[in-house]
Parts: structure tokens; C-alpha cells; sequence
């Protein structure tokens, strides 16, 4: 079984930044692709940032150039670096990876961005 945990979530004053965090653990051969994926209150579950394994990054509209994202493929490790931080930026954070034959997710962190 693989286990995706993230860490980093909290409460953060708009124009703030914080670093989320996802390590994966147990029968991990490589993943293809690694990101992150928010859900605020109310609304679908969306995709903000992912990379591949190349290193190709995809970010949503709406995070370029405020967020980050990096990934240690010898760690099985993605990173979110998220600056300058808004109130919409708020929802649970999910960590997701996927490979040749199945895709895992994380059980989320939430942020919170204060106005």
C-alpha cells in the first residue's frame, strides 16, 4: 500500500506564504506525476500545481506566479511553495500521485488565509 501524508497547512494572514508537504511511503516503485489539488468550501476539488517526473511543471491560472512547485524523485517528496497568499487560496490541500496503473491521494491539510 501507498501512503501519501501532507503537512505544512495552517492559518496564514493574506499576503503571507506557507510550504505544504507530501511524502509518500510503502510500496513505491516511481511516480509518474506529483501535485497538489485544493477544495474549497463548497466547491470541486481543483487542480493547483503538478510536475512530472521530468520536471515538466503544470500550474491553474490562478497560482502562477505566486506558487511553486518541486518535487525529490528520490524521496518521493513534492513540495508547494505558496507566496503572496489570498483569501480564495483557502480549502484543504490534497496531495495526489499517480502511476503507470493507479493514483493515490492524501487525506488533505487545510489553509486558511485571513483577510
Amino acid at each position: 500500500q501507498v501512503q501519501l501524508v501532507e503537512s505544512g497547512g495552517g492559518l496564514v494572514q493574506a499576503g503571507g506564504s506557507l510550504t505544504l508537504s507530501c511524502a509518500a511511503s510503502g510500496r513505491i516503485f516511481s511516480f509518474n506525476t506529483m501535485g497538489w489539488y485544493r477544495q474549497a468550501p463548497g466547491k470541486q476539488r481543483e487542480l493547483v500545481a503538478d510536475m512530472a517526473s521530468g520536471g515538466t511543471r503544470n500550474y491553474a491560472d490562478s497560482v502562477k506566479g505566486r506558487f511553486t512547485i518541486s518535487r525529490d524523485n528520490a524521496k518521493n517528496t513534492v513540495h508547494l511553495q505558496m507566496n503572496s497568499l489570498k483569501p480564495e487560496d483557502t480549502g484543504v490541500y490534497y496531495c495526489k500521485a499517480f502511476t503507470l496503473v493507479a493514483d493515490y491521494w492524501g487525506k488533505g491539510t487545510l489553509v486558511t488565509v485571513s483577510s
